[in-house]
């Protein structure tokens, strides 16, 4: 079980930032096609899915010779693929741990773009509002100590709103998720009851609470909350669609300043941008909880875990090229990360992106 963050390191200096920026553009874009051809396996985040989906294809439609198969099987399958080798590309909301990184040095984290979580809830009649809740709230509802939607904990954070007393249906991700990871980085973060008994990981010991349920993957959690009134839950905001569509509430977060908060483009940059100089070189980083104003609570890196040892040049060098044209600083790939509600990693984060990416042979 992890229960605490990276160290701060030192930010990269602005000169060499903008040589690494011009070095990667000229890589990135006009990577040629491949020679033969070559299939390359990806599997993991569910959150990440619909956006590698859509690289997937369209890198397929311009380089000719290179396929990519992808899998939403959960970050922790995807974390376990790529450490095995049954998967050239492991995707994960969550990096790996400090034990699983001493055990596979040649494993890499690289992060591909910023993401966030989103706490969605089947409450008749209330599901237009944009309900308060905090961490510690949330904590004592998935550890079954609030069981009512009226319970004084949840009012007070809501005065004027007509709560019903009504059970508390909390679901969660049955499969190994870094959704799981990164939500439960936030009530350890902000809860040391949870902290000192459950903590954060890919899967946790969930406390038993009568009437919760589970599901695999982002779409069978937003099933079930569906269709099961006075749940709640948390979300990959690359569901956003589906969260609109279904009739979901969205709500705001207490962040680590005490303002309450919904992800947007600005609130989930400035999470991020308050962070990213402590990013290490390899990445290793929670976003989670983010101190500074406007910062909100559930950010991440979306993950690409992939062995720096391939087995063959040519499937290397397909995977460097790959992954540079992904992260490539585009109009075009910005379009592809403001469909999925992602935003693209900062400048300073880019450059450590493409120097890990570059180890791969």
């Amino acid at each position: 079980m992890i229960n605490r963050q990276n160290s701060p390191r030192p930010v990269v200096r602005a000169s060499a930032l903008a040589a690494a920026l011009v070095l990667g553009l000229a890589a990135g874009p006009s990577v040629p096609a491949q020679a033969e051809d070559l299939t390359l396996v990806e599997t993991g985040s569910t959150l990440l899915y619909p956006l590698f989906t859509v690289w997937a294809s369209e890198y397929a439609r311009t380089h000719q010779g290179v396929h990519i198969t992808t899998n939403g099987t959960g970050s922790a399958v995807g974390l376990e693929q790529a450490i095995s080798g049954a998967a050239q590309i492991g995707t994960s909301d969550a990096y790996m741990s400090d034990s699983q990184q001493r055990r596979t040095p040649e494993i890499i984290n690289v992060p591909m773009a910023i993401s966030a979580l989103t706490v969605n809830y089947n409450l008749p009649g209330l599901n237009a509002a944009n309900l308060k809740l905090d961490g510690p709230t949330l904590a004592a509802i998935y550890a079954g100590t609030i069981r009512q939607w009226d319970d004084k904990a949840i009012t007070a954070l809501n005065p004027g709103v007509a709560l019903p007393h009504n059970d508390i249906v909390p679901v969660h991700r049955a499969d190994g998720s870094g959704d799981t990871f990164v939500f439960t980085q936030y009530l350890t973060f902000s809860t040391p009851s949870w902290e000192d008994s459950l903590g954060y990981d890919t899967s946790i010991a969930w406390p038993e609470v009568p009437g919760a349920k589970s599901a695999d993957g982002n779409l069978g959690v937003l099933q079930v909350v569906q269709q099961t009134p006075y749940a709640i839950t948390y979300l990959g905001v690359s569901l956003h669609g589906e969260i609109a569509k279904a009739g979901l509430g969205t709500a705001m977060l207490k962040s680590y300043s005490g303002e309450f908060l919904l992800p947007t483009p600005e609130t989930i940059a400035a999470a991020a941008a308050s962070l990213t100089p402590r990013t290490p070189a390899d990445e290793r980083l929670t976003l989670v909880n983010a101190p500074g104003a406007n910062a909100y609570p559930l950010v991440n890196y979306e993950y690409a875990v992939v062995s720096t040892r391939q087995a063959s040049p040519a499937t290397a060098e397909a995977i460097r090229k790959f992954l540079l044209w992904a992260i490539a600083p585009d109009e075009t790939n910005e379009k592809y990360l403001d469909d999925a509600h992602f935003i693209a990693l900062p400048a300073h984060i880019w450059v450590l992106s493409h120097d890990q990416i570059e180890a791969i042979h």
